[in-house]
């Protein structure tokens, strides 16, 4: 995992090609980035960030500033202890809880606090 500028970036390895391949995963806009080694992998993911927001300030502004992984939620206080209730049942935190449960409806499974992989 590689953080710039607030922008988080999966890295894995291509063994056929004999690279690394990065690609920025708390945002919705498609940014990759590859290299040989990690000083040149760590370049182009600057760079590719850098590009990003030089691209975005150009069309008017519109960059999509990367998630945070926060959520605040305000529910009715009779839900609140319902959702400590079957978090305790189940020993996780509300907040681990809250994210499993949303997770299975966004269709998200197997979530770390960097990395979530698709049902």
């Amino acid at each position: 995992m590689m953080e710039y500028k607030g922008y988080k970036a999966q890295i894995d390895f291509d063994s056929d090609a004999g690279i690394f391949v990065g690609q920025v995963i708390n945002t919705r806009d498609g940014i990759t980035f590859s290299g040989r080694s990690v000083d040149e992998l760590t370049t182009a993911f600057h760079r590719a960030v850098e590009d990003y927001l030089e691209l975005s300030s150009d069309m008017g502004g519109n960059v999509e500033r990367p998630y945070s992984g926060k959520l605040s939620v305000r529910v009715n206080p009779m839900l609140h202890r319902a959702i400590a209730t079957c978090a305790q049942r189940e020993g996780k935190t509300i907040g681990a809880w809250v994210a499993d449960r949303l997770g299975e409806a966004a269709g998200v499974v197997r979530c770390s606090r960097t990395n979530c992989t698709r049902a």
